[in-house]
């Protein structure tokens, strides 16, 4: 069930309130075990959405879960201050170091990933005109909620606190997360959940792997957090506690960082966590990270060049690697560089690259049941553009082609200038008064496969 709390403390809570009740027919009943001002009184209640009031500001209340009836998300209504005039944004509430505003210093509550992904997408679906979306990094209270929970807010000053289309858009946003999980699902013992690590408070990259992959992004470290973790934390020791809190609350085995922080970087990973790039976030977006995690071992770790073909995505059979001649790879990626990654990636579960992921090189991970002839006929398609023929016995793919010799023409005393280059051409050229034809100086070369 969702969970929504509004605050009479705060303006633009109490309009989104307004919007919410208008859009469902909902039940209503008076809970008299508890005051009014704590949630009590008139409560709103549909099959899957719970909406309660409160008198205090949001930040200031805490295991607000327990106001409601068996919630698996909440989510507080609320306005967002700033310099960023119209802003719909969604983040998580935590402290990295000193609580300035609400709940304890480094603790964090349970944040919800998925939910937090879908809010994101619905904020933009009923954004008014001149309304941007955006998400923010972790900050302020509350800490203790009692169950995975987001801020959603309408910025940034009081003539969009007061605005009822932004307000609608934001009640639209929050019901349409009645029948939204928390969390992504769980694969592979783990889930699609980062801890976000570096960048600005409204933090774009991160926002960018919400919109464009299916990682989802749990608490956000931002640069400001990081130093206030620096100032409040006395020791190694207790500013990893306080990380792998952040990572506990956002329900991630993963980290992703923007720039380089070694230093964050080793704690993260000492604590038994993996730090990402964005590389691998989008490499891996629809392949089965069981999956992922086996052709990273088999072959190489995606930062290290590991790519992914069409058939990834949902791919659950058996597989098996195809190491076919570095030469033949080398000499069709010669020919044609992006008819033979089209090739590739058209029959692969995955395959090999070198130079940021831009040079495919092998192995090729193909299912078991691949036909090698099958695999290898397109590129002997490409092979032909460049040989004057290509041969395929049982084991092996002969290469042939006629071809200027520059070495037979020097011998014959032909100077290296225009002439050569005629020549090189397959162009007659005339020195001293005699023609001189091609043909005296190719010469056939055969390249051979074993496959």
């Amino acid at each position: 069930m969702l969970g929504i709390v509004v605050s009479h403390a705060d303006a633009a809570s109490t309009h989104i309130g307004e919007h919410l009740r208008s859009l469902r027919d909902w039940d209503t009943r008076v809970d008299e075990t508890r005051p009014d001002a704590d949630g009590g009184g008139t409560v709103y209640r549909t099959d899957s959405v719970e909406l309660r009031e409160f008198e205090a500001l949001h930040l200031d209340i805490e295991n607000v879960a327990a106001a409601f009836d068996d919630p698996d998300l909440l989510v507080f209504a609320s306005k967002h201050a700033g310099e960023t005039d119209e802003l719909l944004t969604a983040h998580h509430t935590g402290n990295f170091g000193v609580a300035e505003y609400g709940g304890e210093d480094g603790r964090f509550a349970r944040a919800c990933p998925g939910a937090h992904e879908a809010v994101i997408s619905a904020l933009q679906r009923h954004a008014p005109p001149g309304y941007e979306v955006g998400m923010e990094c972790t900050h302020h209270g509350p800490t203790a909620v009692g169950v995975p929970s987001m801020f959603v807010e309408v910025g940034s000053a009081e003539p969009q606190w007061e605005d009822p289309d932004a307000a609608d858009a934001a009640a639209r946003a929050i019901l349409d997360l009645a029948d939204e999980p928390a969390d992504k699902p769980r694969e592979n013992g783990t889930r699609r959940h980062l801890l976000g690590v570096g960048g600005g408070h409204y933090a774009p990259r991160f926002e960018r792997v919400v919109r464009e992959t299916d990682w989802a992004v749990g608490h956000i470290a931002a640069n400001w957090s990081l130093e206030a973790l620096a100032e409040w934390a006395d020791s190694d020791e207790e500013r990893d506690a306080v990380l792998e809190r952040a990572l506990a609350a956002s329900a991630a085995d993963y980290a992703l960082m923007e720039g380089e922080r070694p230093d964050l970087q080793a704690a993260i990973e000492s604590l038994g966590y993996r730090v990402v790039s964005e590389t691998f976030v989008r490499e891996t977006t629809a392949v089965d990270l069981d999956l992922v995690e086996t052709l990273e071992d088999a072959v190489r770790p995606v930062d290290d060049g590991l790519r992914f073909g069409k058939l990834a995505p949902g791919y659950d059979g058996e597989w098996t690697i195809l190491d076919l001649p570095n030469e033949l790879i080398s000499d069709v990626r010669g020919v044609d560089s992006e008819a033979l990654r089209e090739t590739v990636e058209n029959q692969s579960i995955a395959y090999a690259t070198e130079q940021n992921g831009t040079v495919l090189t092998g192995p090729i991970v193909c299912p078991a049941e691949a036909d090698l002839q099958a695999v290898v006929a397109p590129l002997v398609e490409i092979l032909e553009r460049r040989f004057d023929s290509v041969e395929w016995t049982a084991d092996e793919l002969v290469a042939r082609e006629t071809a200027f010799d520059p070495d037979l023409a020097r011998t014959a005393g032909i100077p290296e200038g225009p002439k050569f280059g005629k020549l090189a051409s397959g162009e007659s050229v005339e020195i001293d008064g005699e023609e001189i034809e091609p043909e005296r100086f190719q010469r056939e070369r055969i390249r051979r496969y074993t496959l």
